[in-house]
């Protein structure tokens, strides 16, 4: 059994690290400002945000879930980061942790209405993703916040690694994310909630508390979104991040989490980001109109819904 799972995850990596590879080769014959190191090192640093979240909605889609909030929690967590710092003069130090704990209470709000009322959590989540966006705008006064410097040494990339903190903290959760995934379990049973939630039970589990956690998690990982996004834009913007759930949640399946829960990878759908970071930057290199990209990511998204339930016909899952 483990063998066989060790072959199923060196076969789904080799396939994301082939189809990576062939979008690098298309667009550097396509473009021939792609293959430099500015543009490898401007996308490492754009992805953090999207890479934080895609670490919590990997989570929440393997015990059967969803999060379609946070983009507008991202937002709320960097509003209250902004406004801290801009309009009460708070330091950076003493603003991380309100945002942080802004964007886990919404999380952990999710998780409590879903599981604990039995709501679905699409449901919970879409309404939440109409509250935080209202509370951000209340915050801000519907205002953008200019922080400024205070903030950019964590999204600019590091004198002689070219890499920015914020990508290194993205990082960092991925590899914490796919150890507790493997390795804990924590994780294990995260696996077993998405697989069966019933067999849980009935071997005296009790699953509540663990995806309650998750979508606290996922939450605290939107805090930390924000503040990677506010630290590469210098600016907290009440409409930041409007449709990034949908491209966190294509990162998922195109990095072979499936959408009825119990199958997933954090470093599958850290390479999903990646996927879809190349394609959009690659795109935008060779001169693609908004609504031409537009249509090509679509049909990526629904190509990797396709190659997923194949996936789980050919398991019998």
């Amino acid at each position: 059994m483990k063998k066989s799972r060790l072959q199923t995850s060196i076969a789904q990596y080799t396939g994301l690290l082939g189809a990576l590879a062939l979008l690098v080769l298309v667009f550097g014959s396509l473009s021939e400002n792609f293959l430099q190191i500015a543009t490898v090192i401007s996308i490492a640093n754009q992805i953090p945000d999207l890479a934080l979240i895609a670490v919590g909605m990997t989570l929440v889609l393997i015990i059967g879930g969803i999060d379609l909030s946070v983009g507008s929690v991202l937002a709320l967590s960097s509003a209250v980061l902004g406004t801290l710092m801009v309009d009460h003069q708070w330091p950076l130090w003493a603003a991380v942790p309100l945002c942080l704990l802004a964007g886990a209470a919404c999380g952990l709000f999710n998780g409590i209405i879903s599981v604990g009322a039995g709501i679905p959590s699409f449901i919970v989540t879409l309404g939440m993703l109409e509250i935080a966006r209202g509370a951000t705008k209340v915050v801000t006064d519907s205002q953008t916040k200019y922080i400024g410097s205070a903030v950019e040494s964590i999204g600019q990339p590091i004198t002689g690694l070219q890499l920015s903190p914020a990508f290194l903290l993205a990082i960092g959760a991925v590899i914490i994310g796919e150890f507790v995934l493997t390795r804990t379990v924590f994780g294990r049973y995260l696996v077993a909630i998405g697989t069966n939630k019933e067999a849980v039970r009935m071997s005296g589990i009790r699953s509540s508390p663990y995806s309650i956690t998750v979508f606290a998690i996922s939450g605290l990982l939107c805090g930390l979104a924000g503040l990677a996004q506010v630290s590469r834009l210098s600016t907290a913007d009440p409409n930041a991040a409007v449709g990034i759930e949908l491209s966190a949640i294509a990162a998922c399946v195109i990095g072979g989490t499936s959408l009825m829960g119990g199958r997933g990878s954090v470093i599958s759908s850290f390479l999903g980001v990646l996927i879809i970071a190349v394609l959009q930057t690659g795109l935008a290199q060779i001169g693609a109109s908004d609504p031409t990209k537009q249509m090509i990511t679509g049909s990526v998204i629904v190509a990797a819904v396709l190659l997923d339930a194949i996936r789980g016909r050919w398991s019998g899952g």
